[in-house]
């Protein structure tokens, strides 16, 4: 605990060292753009041939920043910039030498970023903590983003905006427009913003051109964006949306999955009806609610090999809830899908001057918690109910600096979880980042074994993971010292967690360890035409529990090359692998691990990735054993409307002592997408996993008018292989038929 305070301490001289550390006067100048503003709205053609166009200065995307570093763009891009009172416009007019290589394809949105596009990154705040990215491609699909001060992007962040887009002999134009009322800003009469202004184009290489050079030994992309200059009265007011939805569906599922024979429970039809609402009292407050709120998903989850692992596997979210506004809470401590089924959830988050809030609250009507451990973390799903919080605060500082703090809670009419945190980020040297994160938790379990009855002990504590009513705190500390240059990198991580830490509503399954991580790279930038970049990695890991117990020694060289046809190619090699499990001390657990990606063709993506070598079988009796664990992946874009794709994982081990196999199995995945138009799709989903015998297919058809204004159909159908007489028979499990109808009621 001394320790704790001690850090804390230390955080509170990050504060008042942070803005000296900081020469914010010593930045280049960076290039600007004037805002022109126009007295009415554009009409979107995506030809760009409304007159209102000639008001705009024109700016030129003159330099290629990948692969090649600020060299002269090989195509010639010209950028516009309007505005009103309601819409912020941009255009683009890409011209290419062959048009007949422009790669783009009808798509659901978001799902264009392999195509060409163009994309315009904004920072209203000019901090570089927070930007919003607007992408389309030449048939207008629009992509949306939320990147993070990290370089990180959100791609799960939506917003209603508008677009166009269309091909010519010359090559294509791109048209945006774009409502105030998506940004939030300061109340200032005259606004300056940093923008980016990029097009992608993927032909033997991806290339990205850009308005502004880009120096690579300064990590921080919107802090090398150019400035908007001069947005006059803008206010984007108060807004009220409202979102409704009304979803039918029919269930069945088998009485006893093991009997084939076992009767179908069906249900009946039923309605489920609720809904969302969305208010800005201004430019800087949203405040989000929901009823009884639909959080089903219409794409299943892609199947994850789980046979060898002890630790809770991570599941993006997909809710659209949860993946609006949370860039405050890209922490492991928070995970959204411990939110399980709630009847009710708020959110409200916004900013005020340097700060940044958020909290939330839901009412789970069916609370699932991870239960971490040293070798192994269990996923309890319960019928227990319980109200989850999170609240965030957040002071920015220039140049990606901030301090925070966090605070989460579980509560259940007899038991809770709350941990307490302050994070911080401080850059210096241009391109060095000290980053921290140290967390204070309190559980107190629910009493009742019959939930959980597990009693592995959390190290010397005299505690153990059973729902056995008992209390106890725990401390977690996260230190990374972090370098990105154009040739070198370092990074450094000390990973702290007591053996009692505990975050319900977080996805933080690996407690009781002392952990330090070391990696350095250095990058050969070759920009040949074969061979475009080589780095070489080095890491290095050391861990030992809280009782001075060594648990693990990995030192790890590899090299990562980049290629031509948008190839790349990645090998490391556990030359040293010493591991502790359960007791048992493992050294020479060597292993190769790889990757390959390229898009020799337009329209064909191969990936390729895995290990082999030699791995731990991880059951109450470990042994080692040798074996591979493999993915492979092929995605096929035939036509503009139709895409393909083909993935297949298979992992096989067995004992080196005497031969034996411990398993030996395949999951096969289908995905086909057949997109009619920009807004209406058909999707087929199918997966037969020879692990559990089981064989899952989920069709569904969909219109999208927006981002969230959607009707879908479908169903999912789960199958089970029985062994009958000895001759392999399917038998349905489990189905679920629906149709969804939700609209977005903006006043």
């Amino acid at each position: 605990m001394k320790k704790l305070f001690l850090a804390a301490a230390l955080l509170m001289a990050v504060v008042v060292t942070a803005k000296s550390a900081v020469p914010g006067t010593t930045e280049t100048s960076k290039p600007s753009l004037p805002a022109v503003k126009i007295d009415r709205s554009i009409n979107l053609s995506g030809k760009m041939d409304d007159p209102l166009w000639l008001q705009a200065m024109p700016v030129e995307l003159n330099y290629e920043i990948m692969p090649g570093e600020n060299q002269p763009a090989k195509q010639k891009t010209v950028a516009l910039v309007l505005y009103n009172d309601d819409y912020l416009y941009f255009g683009f007019r890409c011209f290419d030498s062959l048009p007949s290589a422009i790669r783009a394809n009808l798509a659901d949105r978001d799902k264009m970023f392999n195509d060409d596009f163009v994309v315009v990154s904004i920072d209203t705040y000019n901090n570089y903590q927070k930007g919003l990215e607007f992408a389309v491609n030449p048939y207008g699909i629009q992509g949306d983003l939320m990147m993070m001060g990290s370089g990180n992007e959100d791609p799960s962040y939506d917003m209603v905006w508008h677009s166009a887009a269309s091909v010519d002999e010359q090559g294509w134009t791109a048209e945006m427009a774009i409502p105030f009322s998506v940004f939030s800003f300061n109340s200032a009469e005259i606004q300056d913003w940093t923008i980016t202004l990029c097009r992608s184009m993927p032909r033997d290489s991806r290339y990205l051109l850009s308005w502004t050079m880009n120096d690579r030994n300064n990590p921080s992309w919107l802090g090398q964006g150019g400035v908007l200059k001069g947005l006059e009265g803008i206010k984007p007011g108060k807004s009220l949306s409202i979102l409704p939805y009304i979803m039918l569906e029919q269930k069945g599922e088998r009485s006893d999955v093991a009997d084939p024979d076992s009767p179908m429970d069906q249900s009946k039809v039923t309605a489920r009806v609720g809904g969302g609402i969305t208010y800005s009292p201004g430019p800087n407050t949203t405040i989000n609610a929901v009823v009884n709120p639909d959080f089903s998903q219409i794409e299943s989850d892609a199947g994850q090999i789980t046979v060898n692992s002890t630790f809770a596997l991570y599941y993006p979210e997909k809710r659209p809830f949860f993946m609006s506004g949370m860039d405050l809470l890209q922490t492991p401590m928070y995970y959204s899908r411990t939110i399980n089924n709630p009847l009710f959830a708020a959110k409200v988050n916004g900013k005020a001057g340097r700060f940044s809030y958020l909290a939330l609250a839901a009412d789970d009507r069916n609370t699932s918690v991870i239960v971490p451990g040293e070798e192994e973390s269990n996923t309890v799903t319960t019928e227990e109910r319980s109200i989850a919080g999170a609240a965030r605060i957040r002071y920015d500082m220039e140049n990606e600096n901030f301090v925070g703090a966090l605070f989460l809670n579980r509560n259940f009419t007899e038991a809770h979880n709350y941990l307490g945190g302050l994070d911080w980020n401080l850059k210096f040297w241009k391109n060095w980042y000290w980053s921290g994160e140290l967390f204070l938790s309190h559980t107190r379990e629910i009493n009742n074994p019959d939930l959980f009855d597990n009693t592995r002990e959390f190290g010397s504590t005299g505690k153990d993971a059973a729902f056995n009513g008992e209390k106890y705190f725990g401390t977690g500390m996260h230190l990374s010292l972090y370098r990105a240059g154009r040739k070198y990198g370092l990074s450094l991580v000390q990973n702290n967690f007591s053996p009692t830490y505990q975050t319900y509503n977080g996805m933080f399954p690996e407690v009781n360890g002392r952990v330090s991580y070391m990696s350095h790279r250095y990058t050969f930038h070759i920009n040949k035409k074969l061979i475009q970049r080589i780095r070489l990695n080095a890491a290095s890991t050391l861990g030992y529990n809280y009782d001075g117990v060594f648990k693990e020694f990995v030192i790890q060289p590899g090299v990562n090359i980049s290629m031509i046809g948008q190839t790349t190619l990645f090998y490391t090699y556990m030359a040293v692998n010493q591991e502790r499990f359960r007791d048992v001390l493992f050294k020479g657990v060597n292993r190769s691990v790889f990757m390959t990606e390229t898009t020799p063709l337009k329209g064909v993506n191969i990936s390729f990735s895995g290990s082999a070598g030699k791995y731990i079988r991880r059951s109450e009796v470990p042994e080692l054993g040798r074996g591979y664990n493999l993915n492979t992946e092929l995605s096929l874009e035939p036509t503009s409307w139709l895409k393909l794709s083909f993935s297949w994982s298979t992992a096989r081990l067995e004992s080196i002592a005497n031969g034996d196999e411990f398993y030996n199995g395949h999951i096969f995945r289908n995905v086909t997408t057949v997109q009619f138009t920009r807004k209406l799709f058909i999707r087929g989903i199918g997966e037969y996993n020879t692990f559990d015998n089981s064989f899952n297919i989920y069709p569904l058809v969909s219109y999208k008018f927006n981002a969230f204004t959607m009707f879908c159909a479908g169903m999912t159908q789960d199958y089970l292989e029985y062994d009958l007489d000895e001759s392999n028979t399917y038998q349905t499990t489990g189905h679920q038929y629906f149709v969804k109808l939700q609209y977005l009621f903006t006043l």
